[in-house]
């Protein structure tokens, strides 16, 4: 096979293709280092392993040789660089962490590794993943290959997932590896035309993960299907006694459960995600998926979720203030960047000056407002209660429902450094998604259709705690009558 075609195929066929040696994990692995050298332009890993790739790949290859392939065998990766990689560069896209190399393995990377995975390198990501376009990176913004009709702009990949998603739409890898906190899974694949998913929060271990926002973090996998998305999440997920929110269940199938159909569920409609201002082309294709899905035998149903017209600012307090308390190991005592000052306390405040950039100053200054003496009570304790009726209208909503569907994102990807002057604007992006994170809920963007400029567009499907396979049964079927098979210019796609 050609290289341009080893790297255009899935996962399932690349998995399959190794199996019958069709071509070899060494083959894979070079065509998708040579891509990722070919689209340094995008910006879209800040470290790349190309020693690593081939060294893993060879490994792959004697496996398949002596019949002990094992799930993942050969299958080439990008890992967003929040996750810690023993010996390789781990910057959690912040200059903070210059040359921080850990002595070991996040969890969910083991795993992956366990299963037979190749690494390619580490994708860029917001800084400490705190932003929805990707542009926060000390390394510089992320460009997605995608282009509006007829104009050549850079378009954002979303974030804070934006090198991952940017990488496995460019076809520079078959998977990725990505964060979701309010929606850093979810957003950047509807930007870039890929499927995500952020499962259920203990799900994934976050032991080994660069924090955020611990009580809403959740590893998940993106990539360019359902299965793909399915297949990823199988050998990811897993309970770990490292990680005392990882919860101890066992990992279904994912695979199989996408060929059940959805004929017979319920799926919810939130009258409450009909935003004033929500483009015509985003409602246009929310109706569409509805359609889809009673087309597929599936029964649309109105519901009510009063609470999450709260869920932004809840989020813009409960995330800030975790993230303040997380980031406070960050003191150039231990690891990563160290600027020397008169006294200790000197030598914190400079480190943090030169270290952090200007949205994660933000919000970690907000967060340590918002946990101060006189407003603890005021604005933490009040959006923790406000979290509690946000999971209590899901509670009520899937004893009527299987599933419910939304938009992902409320609009298709904007121009590089639209919105950074305007915060607000910037955490509007997440109106769709925070839910499912303060709720600890499953949920996945597959792209649905493309805007009148040619640009991709998500459909998100939520599912109960602990139910992927119907949220990837959902998922599967909007995926087949979609029929979804646009590619960026970049790879082939109509220009």
């Amino acid at each position: 096979m050609h290289a341009s075609d080893l790297t255009d195929i899935t996962l399932a066929d690349a998995r399959d293709g190794l199996a019958a040696k069709r071509f070899s994990a060494a083959e894979l692995a070079d065509a998708h280092v040579a891509a990722v050298a070919a689209g340094r332009s995008l910006n879209a890993f800040i470290t790349e392993t190309p020693d690593q790739a081939r060294a893993m790949a060879a490994e792959s290859d004697r496996r398949i040789a002596a019949g002990e392939a094992r799930p993942l065998e050969g299958i080439p990766l990008a890992i967003k660089d929040l996750f810690c990689t023993e010996g390789v560069l781990t910057t959690a896209a912040s200059h903070i962490l210059d040359g921080f190399r850990p002595a070991y393995e996040s969890t969910v990377t083991a795993n992956l590794w366990r299963a037979g995975a190749v690494m390619l390198g580490k994708a860029n990501l917001d800084e400490f993943a705190m932003g929805s376009s990707n542009m926060t990176s000390y390394h510089g913004a992320v460009e997605n290959p995608w282009r509006r009709q007829g104009d050549n702009r850079p378009l954002t990949p979303g974030g804070s997932s934006g090198g991952s998603a940017a990488a496995v739409a460019a076809r520079m890898a078959l998977g990725a590896t990505g964060t979701d906190t309010g929606g850093s899974i979810r957003q950047p694949a509807s930007f870039c035309g890929i499927v995500g998913i952020k499962p259920t929060y203990g799900r994934c271990s976050r032991w080994g993960i660069v924090a955020f926002a611990s009580s809403l973090d959740q590893a998940g996998p993106m990539a360019r299907t359902v299965r793909d998305t399915a297949i990823l999440l199988g050998q990811m997920a897993g309970h770990d006694p490292k990680d005392s929110t990882s919860v101890d269940l066992p990992v279904p199938d994912f695979e199989k459960a996408l060929d059940q159909g959805v004929r017979g569920l319920r799926i919810g409609i939130p009258r409450e995600y009909r935003i004033e201002g929500t483009p015509p082309e985003i409602e246009a294709l929310w109706q569409q998926g509805i359609a889809w899905l009673k087309d597929a035998g599936a029964e649309p149903v109105e519901i009510s979720l009063p609470h999450a017209r709260h869920a932004l600012p809840t989020y813009y307090i409960i995330a800030p203030a975790e993230a303040s308390s997380n980031l406070a190991r960050y003191d150039g005592v231990r690891f990563g960047l160290r600027v020397p000052g008169q006294t200790l306390d000197e030598m914190y405040e400079n480190t943090r000056a030169a270290g952090f950039g200007a949205e994660v100053k933000r919000r970690v200054l907000i967060g340590t407002y918002v946990l101060s003496a006189g407003y603890y009570d005021a604005y933490y304790l009040k959006a923790q209660r406000v979290r509690a009726r946000i999971v209590e209208d899901f509670r009520n909503a899937f004893e009527k429902v299987d599933a419910i569907l939304t938009p992902t994102a409320p609009s298709a990807a904007f121009g590089l450094g639209d919105k950074m002057d305007d915060p607000i604007a910037m955490y509007l992006n997440d109106i769709f998604t925070v839910t499912a994170n303060l709720a600890g809920l499953p949920g996945l963007s597959v792209p649905g259709g493309l805007s009148a400029e040619g640009l991709p567009l998500g459909l998100q499907v939520l599912g109960r705690a602990f139910d992927e396979e119907t949220v990837l049964r959902v998922g599967h079927a909007i995926e087949r009558a979609a029929g979804f098979t646009a590619k960026p210019a970049s790879v082939g796609g109509a220009a």
